[in-house]
C-alpha cells in the first residue's frame, strides 16, 4: 500500500514576506517530508529560479504566486488573495501587473512607515528595506521593525487593531479580482482562491461572489488553512462542491512570521493533479 503524497500549495519566502531564502524553503520542505510544494510569494516570481536551482532529491516544486486582488462590490473594496499556479512569468500583461502592485506595496509601506514616524515611533524605511533584502516588500517587514523597536513581541500583535490591522492600515492599489482571474488564464496558469472564509482575517466575500468568480474561471478554492476554522472549512468544501471547484489545503508558510510549520495542511493528489492537468504556463519540476 502506498503512501499518500503530501502536498503543500501556499509557501512565502524572503523573495516576499518569508524568512527563508527561497533554497532554504525547499530544502525546508523536503526535511518536513513534502513531495511537493509551491512557492507562491506576493506578487513576484523573484524566488523562482533559485528554488528550482536548489531543489532536493524526491521534491516536486509548483512555481506560482499570491496576487493582491481587490473586489469593489463593497464600500470600501474588500481586498483578498488569488494563489495562481503554473502561469508563464514572461506572459506581457499579467507580468506588468504585477510589477505595478510591488510599485504599489512598497509606496504604501512608505507611506505606512511616515505615518509611524509622524507620532513618534522609532521605525526606518531604509532598515525596512534592507530587512526585506530586495524582496516584495510588505506589511510583515514593517511589523518586525516594531519588534525590534520592543513595541510589539510579535507579529501577531503587530497586525492588531492598534497597530498595521486597523491604525497604520493603508489600502493599495490592487488588481480587480476578475481581471486577476483573466490575466493568470491568459497566462496559462490556474488560479486559485486563497483562504476566502477567513473572517478572523477581517471581511469574507459573499458565495455568490465566489460563484461569479467560478463562472469567470477561477478553479478552486483553499479550504483547510489555519485561518479557517472547521466550520468555515466546511463552508468552503460545500461551495466548492455547488461550482465544481477544486479544494486545496496549504499552510501558507512565512518562517518565523508565523508559527504555523511546513505541510501543516496538505492539498490531496487528486485536486493537484486537476492543477497540473489544467495548466498550461509552465510545468512542476521534479528533482531526482
Amino acid at each position: 500500500m502506498s503512501v499518500p503524497a503530501r502536498i503543500d500549495l501556499h509557501t512565502h519566502s524572503t523573495a516576499s514576506d518569508g524568512t527563508l531564502g527561497p533554497a532554504e524553503l525547499v530544502r525546508a520542505a523536503a526535511d518536513a517530508g513534502l513531495d511537493v510544494v509551491a512557492l507562491t510569494d506576493h506578487d513576484t516570481t523573484a524566488g523562482w529560479a533559485a528554488a528550482v536551482a536548489a531543489l532536493p532529491s524526491g521534491l516536486t516544486l509548483v512555481r506560482g504566486a499570491e496576487l493582491s486582488c481587490r473586489w469593489s462590490g463593497t464600500e470600501p473594496a474588500l481586498p483578498l488573495h488569488l494563489l495562481a499556479y503554473l502561469f508563464d512569468p514572461a506572459e506581457p500583461e499579467l507580468a506588468a501587473e504585477l510589477a505595478r502592485v510591488r510599485r504599489a506595496r512598497e509606496e504604501r509601506g512608505e507611506r505606512i512607515v511616515r505615518l509611524l514616524q509622524a507620532d513618534g515611533i522609532p521605525v526606518s524605511w531604509s532598515e525596512i528595506l534592507a530587512g526585506a533584502a530586495g524582496g516584495t516588500v510588505g506589511r510583515p517587514h514593517i511589523a518586525q521593525a516594531l519588534i525590534r523597536a520592543g513595541l510589539v513581541a510579535t507579529t501577531t500583535e503587530a497586525f492588531g487593531r492598534g497597530w498595521l490591522g486597523e491604525r497604520y492600515r493603508l489600502p493599495k492599489d490592487d488588481i480587480d479580482v476578475f481581471r486577476a482571474v483573466a490575466l493568470v488564464r491568459a497566462a496559462g496558469g490556474v488560479p486559485v482562491f486563497a483562504h476566502p472564509r477567513a473572517s478572523r482575517r477581517g471581511r469574507i466575500v459573499p458565495d455568490e461572489l465566489v460563484a461569479a468568480l467560478a463562472a469567470a474561471g477561477l478553479a478552486g478554492l483553499e479550504a483547510d488553512h489555519e485561518d479557517h476554522s472547521p466550520a468555515e472549512r466546511e463552508h468552503v468544501r460545500r461551495l466548492a462542491a455547488e461550482l465544481g471547484l477544486l479544494v486545496t489545503g496549504a499552510s501558507d508558510f512565512h518562517g518565523t512570521h508565523k508559527t504555523v510549520r511546513l505541510g501543516a495542511y496538505t492539498t490531496a493528489p487528486e485536486a493537484y493533479e486537476r492543477i497540473v492537468a489544467l495548466a498550461r504556463g509552465v510545468t512542476p519540476v521534479a528533482s531526482g
